[in-house]
């Protein structure tokens, strides 16, 4: 794609990215003090994704995002304070105290569709939101992520099927970031790259380096701009490393010190801000900037969540749909 960020939005990209690694930075910290609550994954390493995303999308598209995509939460409009808040299992949370973490965490008035927890069942919700588009003559995309081991599952490919099958504006981000949890993509598929699959669905694909987010989201534009405009689905497939364990009690021994070496070396935020830096797009002084404003906010959100009542046990029964 051709489109060319102005200085304006290559700031705010920075920011967004700055944002979502320091939040995941202290909520990190909260739970190994014991301050926290439910489950907590961390996103590290995937800023560049999930934010890139996250400005992309219009603002009539629907996303159903999952559990390391932080950074399209909140461009989409859902604060730090509420996620917080719901890691913490406080009333202001987005499940109101029900669910301390970010599965269900959606908001439809944000045109967030809830992470569904067993992988990858966000992909045939989101392809129903995008067949409803496509039958009403919307000019409306669903987008949605999975990782490397959901590519693994069977639904996975009954989606695709489908989408391809109707031309549904479906827009589907494949996080491949090494590991299924403790299964390295090898030990998954004789494929490497994943986006291989595609053409036995008849849908384009792209790799991506899921570590730049210009990159990134340009994919995504174009991605969008086709499903928008009747040419069907597409299958971004955006490479990097997820740098921590698959939650927070998880240690990672089995990955490998070198690879996570080499992709510390690439990672996400600081390789933004050099490239920034060394285009002349800004200075360091004013990235530092950026980052304490950043620093700030999370800082205060910790703090409203903290202060924020839990539920009234007397209405654990609300909100609940099936029995």
């Amino acid at each position: 794609m051709n489109e060319t960020l102005t200085t304006e939005q290559k700031l705010e990209i920075y920011y967004w990215m700055t944002l979502t690694r320091t939040f995941d930075e202290r909520m990190v910290n909260l739970y190994r003090q014991g301050r926290g609550l439910g489950g907590a994954f961390s996103q590290r390493g995937h800023e560049a994704i999930s934010v890139a995303v996250g400005y992309a999308l219009a603002p009539d598209d629907i996303v159903a995002p999952m559990h390391r995509d932080l950074g399209t939460y909140m461009l989409r409009g859902m604060t730090a304070r509420r996620v917080f808040s719901n890691l913490l299992g406080r009333e202001t949370g987005i499940t109101r105290g029900r669910d301390a973490n970010l599965h269900g965490a959606g908001d439809m008035s944000l045109g967030i569709i809830g992470f569904i927890s067993h992988l990858p069942l966000s992909l045939p919700v989101a392809l129903g939101a995008a067949m409803s588009f496509r039958y009403r003559g919307e000019a409306r995309v669903a987008l949605t992520f999975c990782g490397d081991g959901s590519a693994s599952e069977g639904l996975f490919h009954e989606t695709l099927n489908m989408a391809a099958l109707y031309q549904a504006p479906y827009v589907l981000i494949l996080e491949n970031n090494q590991y299924a949890y403790s299964t390295p993509v090898a030990e998954q598929t004789r494929v490497v790259d994943l986006a291989e699959r595609a053409p036995g669905y008849g849908i384009p694909a792209v790799i991506v380096d899921g570590n730049d987010v210009e990159a990134v989201y340009g994919e995504v534009r174009i991605a969008l701009d086709r499903a928008r405009t009747g040419g069907g689905p597409s299958i971004i497939e955006a490479k990097t490393m997820r740098m921590l364990g698959h939650a927070i009690h998880d240690g990672a021994d089995y990955v490998p010190r070198d690879l996570l070496a080499e992709w510390e070396a690439k990672d996400p935020v600081k390789r933004y801000a050099q490239k920034l830096v060394e285009s002349g797009v800004t200075d360091r002084d004013e990235l530092d900037e950026i980052d304490h404003r950043a620093a700030a906010e999370i800082e205060e959100a910790i703090d409203y969540a903290e202060a924020s009542p839990f539920p009234d046990p007397a209405t654990v029964e609300e909100g609940v749909y099936a029995e």
